[in-house]
């Protein structure tokens, strides 16, 4: 029976659904069964030999769980207590289910009593604190129905509310805003969707006061000072099958919702007179300067200064700085897309002169054509620029290729290559003309819809997807606000269309920040673009600045200071280290490179990298910042890591025609971000370009290990090199030495040098060359920036 304890996917589906009912219960049954079994067992071959087969399966779950723990404990950023305990419990519990076992065999019924009783035992605090790490500490707890249960008012601002209520003091104005935010919050993310302008069920809207108090085709929804009696209340809290139950579809509203809106209701329904404030979070659009900490000896870069007050703030202690071996790679793979050679780690590693970081960083910055190429991938995908794809055969899409990629390698500033983008030149005009697309198409989809999604996403990192089709239910931002900014790179006047259908209402010309400035509304569509370049890239325009020095940020970092990159109005989680980010890089006239140098040289990013248990964490607003976010290696960084180190990936023939004719001097070898897109890099995490993308995740998925195992792109570079490193290198030491040399930037082990000579044989041989290449460029060394 210690299947039932063992057993991975049983213990982790019961202990989901209620870990109070599994761990102890389910263990003191299955003792139980079994000794009571025992005297079964003596007079039963049939059943002798079904105990002994569940013991057997138990016990080889238990040694898989050790394994995989093992696994788990060097991948993932698990520490603490906790994990000492369930290590050293899962591994008695291995141990004592082969003894149950032997105990078994051996016919010693007393030993195996007392042996099966004790895995029991060792199961249930295995899986306890499994659970603990993995659902949390509250995981019991959560679900007794004696717990705990959120209350409405938990939070201050609340507490205040609920307060006033119950001492029958009138609200305040603050208090009634605050409020009635809360209320709107609530109707916007539940409600909206069906009772709303682009939706009325019921003749029925909540999205204001007047339509809100109204009701709909069966009445009014509230009774204010009685939410007993209020048809809201009762509807939001019906069983979901009921078929009155509100909402329909999605969640319903949680426990502190409802009484959030009960005790609005009680209070009677208030709501604050004159402009009503938003109920998202809108950042503020201009620049700010934040005043400097103080510096320290040991911490005098101004990003250190903000971080260490933040680290304060959030009781973190600073570490130390990384090896000279991990920043040099570190700083390579970010700033080229690199692996340093083996000269350059040992010339590096030598030198003894303390700004020797500072220096290395400098001169990365200063390989032009190697910098372009790398940061070439970064803007391509952001600016949805590609080789080939939709359009580019029917001439209804235009690359931009040879534009950027000059504009990289000058390292034109950034008012100026946003300029060019918006008001274009014909080499750089691809990005606002978007796709023409073939046949009939959704109407938030046509050309200029296309530049206003894209200039306010990747300019402005604004999401106006929602609101060219509908009011958004997410933003602010309105149907008629997306077609006014769209309408300014048409060449005729616009119709609005709400979901696809015409209203019969023509869109004006607005920019989306009216503080920025207003367009001519009836100039010719250049001159209106030169206007709207100039309004964007003005030094007030913070917006811009903020979205780039956070794009750039999460590049370097793993993680964005907002998240998602394309999400602004997101709290950060330091507002002054953002602000002077972007306040800074326009005081250094623009430069990109200055703002990379900033950050690559700052203790900041040189602290050892961190692991997150569960991606999702890294998006969460309670995301604490403790140092850059270990990841793996792009598609593009990871193709031109192997091809330095072993083998080039593609040939000559595989880059691109519509790079400038002097790109073939410029490259050592056909760097992946050069040539077209395939299996092997789509596999590897190269997005379709059809549609804006500036972030790719970091996961690794089961397409990347198929590829890597089977694809013939990635295999067949490694046959070819293979021979040639045979040829050159016909002594197994020699081989395994410089493979590691220039893969790894390190010498092997002396454990890793007899397996790797295991592997390639004392003559080395071509498949033997070619499953150690394999088994170096999948190791997470290799593979992940550290």
């Amino acid at each position: 029976m210690t299947i039932f304890a063992e057993s991975f996917w049983l213990w982790q589906f019961l202990g989901r659904l209620h870990p109070l009912i599994v761990h102890f219960p389910v263990g003191l049954l299955c003792v139980a069964f079994l000794l009571e079994a025992v005297d079964w067992y003596r007079k039963s071959n049939q059943f002798r030999a079904t105990v002994t087969a569940l013991l057997w399966i138990g016990a080889i779950s238990a040694v898989a769980a050790v394994i995989f723990g093992f696994i788990l404990i060097n991948q993932e950023d698990y520490a603490g207590k906790g994990v000492t305990i369930h290590q050293w419990s899962g591994l008695a519990t291995m141990v004592l289910s082969l003894l149950t076992i032997l105990a078994l065999r051996s016919g010693q019924l007393v030993a195996y009593r007392s042996l099966l009783t004790l895995t029991v035992v060792g199961v249930s605090v295995a899986g306890h604190y499994g659970a603990l790490l993995t659902h949390g500490e509250d995981y019991i707890s959560s679900v007794l129905p004696f717990g705990d249960k959120p209350n409405v008012a938990s939070s201050p601002a609340n507490n205040v509310l609920f307060a006033s209520l119950e001492t029958n003091k009138p609200l305040t104005d603050k208090q009634v805003q605050e409020l009635n935010l809360q209320v709107r919050s609530i109707l916007a993310h539940n409600c909206y969707s069906c009772h709303s302008a682009t939706k009325t069920k019921g003749e029925l809207r909540l999205d204001s006061k007047e339509l809100l108090m109204k009701g709909g085709k069966h009445g009014a929804i509230l009774k204010a000072g009685h939410p007993e009696d209020s048809e809201i209340i009762r509807r939001i809290t019906l069983p979901a099958d009921d078929k009155e139950a509100m909402p329909t579809k999605g969640k319903r509203l949680t426990e502190q919702e409802v009484a959030l809106l009960s005790f609005w209701i009680k209070a009677g329904a208030p709501w604050p007179s004159g402009a009503q404030k938003s109920i998202y979070r809108v950042a503020e659009l201009e620049p700010r300067l934040p005043a400097l900490p103080a510096a320290t000896v040991d911490i005098n870069n101004p990003i250190d200064r903000l971080v260490n007050v933040y680290f304060h703030k959030n009781k973190i202690e600073w570490k130390g700085v990384v090896d000279d071996r991990t920043y040099m790679r570190r700083v390579y793979l970010d700033i080229v897309g690199l692996v340093p050679t083996p000269e350059e780690v040992a010339r590096f590693t030598a030198n003894t002169r303390p700004d020797k970081r500072e220096t290395l960083v400098k001169s990365l910055l200063s390989r032009n054509n190697d910098y372009a190429q790398h940061w070439l991938t970064f803007w391509n995908d952001a600016l949805r620029n590609d080789y080939t794809g939709t359009g580019y055969i029917t001439g209804g899409r235009y690359d931009i290729t040879k534009w950027l990629y000059a504009s990289l390698k000058k390292n034109k500033p950034y008012n100026w290559f946003v300029r060019e983008l918006i008001s274009p030149t014909k080499e750089s005009e691809g990005f606002i003309k978007g796709i023409k697309w073939r046949g009939t198409i959704n109407s938030s989809q046509r050309t200029e819809m296309q530049a206003a999604q894209n200039v306010a996403q990747v300019m402005l990192g604004l999401n106006l997807k929602c609101a060219s089709c509908h009011d958004s239910f997410i933003s602010d931002w309105k149907l008629a606000d997306a077609y006014a900014f769209a309408n300014i790179f048409a060449d005729s006047t616009l119709e609005i269309n709400r979901c696809d259908k015409p209203t019969g209402k023509m869109a004006g010309r607005q920019v989306l920040f009216k503080e920025l400035g207003t367009v001519s509304v009836d100039a010719p569509t250049e001159q209106r673009l030169r206007e709207l370049a100039d309004f964007l890239v003005q030094p007030k325009d913070g917006r811009l600045y903020r979205t780039l020095v956070n794009r750039v940020w999460a590049q370097l970092m793993g993680r964005g200071i907002i998240e998602p990159v394309d999400a602004m109005d997101n709290e950060p989680w330091s507002q002054d280290l953002l602000d002077w980010l972007a306040y800074d890089f326009v005081q250094n006239g623009y430069d990109i490179k200055k703002l990379i140098y900033t950050i690559t040289t700052s203790k900041t990013y040189q602290l050892p990298s961190v692991t997150v248990k569960d991606a999702d964490l890294i998006m969460a607003p309670t995301y604490v910042f403790e140092g850059m976010v270990r990841r793996r290696l792009t598609a593009e960084q990871f193709a031109d890591a192997v091809s330095l180190a072993f083998n080039p990936i593609y040939q000559d023939t595989s880059v691109v025609k519509m790079l400038p004719k002097t790109i073939g001097r410029e490259i050592t070898f056909p760097r992946a971000s050069l040539v077209k897109n395939d299996p092997f890099l789509t596999a590897l995490g190269r997005p379709n370009r059809e549609t804006v993308s500036t972030s790719r995740t970091s996961q690794a998925n089961l397409l990347q290990a198929l590829e890597l195992t089977n694809g013939a792109t990635f295999n067949e570079a490694l046959k070819r090199g293979a021979e040639r490193w045979k040829a050159r290198y016909p002594s197994s030491d020699v081989l395994v030495k410089e493979l590691y040399r220039k893969s790894l930037g390190r010498d092997p082990v002396p454990k890793e040098m007899a397996v790797a000579q295991k592997i390639v044989g004392a003559q080395p041989t071509a498949e033997g060359i070619q499953d150690l290449v394999w088994a170096i460029a999948l190791h997470p060394e290799f593979q992940l920036i550290y």
